[in-house]
């Protein structure tokens, strides 16, 4: 791609990096910005940089916040005896979505893939393990995709919490296997949360 000028390419590059955007429609962003009133472009800069140097992660969940506890945990009115295990803030917000969880959550940041070098230490789950042995969580909600890593997350994060004795659930498999939760509908995601299952009976089916 031939471009007339190097700061057109420069912001092209770079907003080529964005997941999902290839370099024609990186172009058809940058003329767009071109387009519009600087200001516009000013306050989309702006509104970048002081999310990315203000925002904080919430001390209890990891889930994206603007303090030190987000909105979720600090809100009385949630059980924060029932919490919601996922991936990362998409699931998050999918999941709320479906207004069909009052519980709270905890963000893992990920799955265990040995093959992209991801172990359980890359993980939330150490800060997951000390907030069961404090005894305040009654039952634990698997909500990860159901991909080969996310049942492995699972399972690792189940052996981890056994002696604890604490009841473990699985979302129920109206998602698709291979599925992620972002793209699930709100309703067939509502429901497989509400239909939840123990996770011991998912054991079996692997």
């Amino acid at each position: 791609m031939e471009f007339s000028s190097k700061l057109l390419e420069n912001a092209v590059n770079e907003m080529s990096q964005l997941p999902g955007i290839g370099k024609r429609t990186a172009l058809r962003l940058v003329l767009h910005l071109l387009k519009q009133p600087e200001q516009q472009s000013q306050k989309l800069a702006s509104a970048l940089l002081q999310m990315r140097e203000s925002i904080n992660f919430c001390s209890n969940c990891h889930n994206i916040s603007d303090t030190q506890l987000c909105k979720i945990c600090a809100n009385p009115r949630r059980d924060e005896k029932l919490v919601c295990v996922v991936e990362d803030i998409r699931d998050v917000m999918a999941i709320e979505n479906t207004s069909q969880y009052r519980g709270h959550y905890h963000v893992l940041g990920g799955k265990i893939s040995p093959m992209d070098g991801v172990g359980p230490g890359d993980l939330t789950i150490v800060s997951l393990v000390e907030k069961i042995k404090i005894g305040n969580i009654s039952e634990l909600i698997f909500a990860l995709s159901s991909t080969m890593e996310g049942d492995t997350t699972n399972f690792y994060i189940y052996k981890q919490i056994e002696p604890y004795n604490i009841t473990t659930t699985t979302i129920a498999r109206g998602i698709s296997v291979g599925d992620e939760l972002e793209y699930a509908d709100e309703v067939t995601l509502g429901r497989s949360i509400l239909h939840r299952i123990p996770f011991e009976s998912s054991l079996k089916s692997l």
